[in-house]
């Protein structure tokens, strides 16, 4: 991915999350739309890295 297009999807997730406070219903149903099946495990991924951290500093 050129550094181009990374500029430009950072760009379009700060628009959307802008958005979302100003309208929460369309920056949902935006946020809906641009999830796929390898962005919702990456997210798994990276929240259970993050709980499994967390537990594993409480002890």
């Amino acid at each position: 991915m050129s550094d181009g297009r990374v500029g430009d999807l950072v760009t379009g997730v700060i628009g959307t999350a802008a958005g979302t406070v100003v309208d929460p219903k369309q920056g949902i149903r935006q946020v809906r739309s641009h999830l796929t099946v390898p962005v919702l495990i990456a997210v798994g991924v990276v929240v259970g890295y993050l709980l499994g951290r967390r537990m594993h500093r409480q002890r």
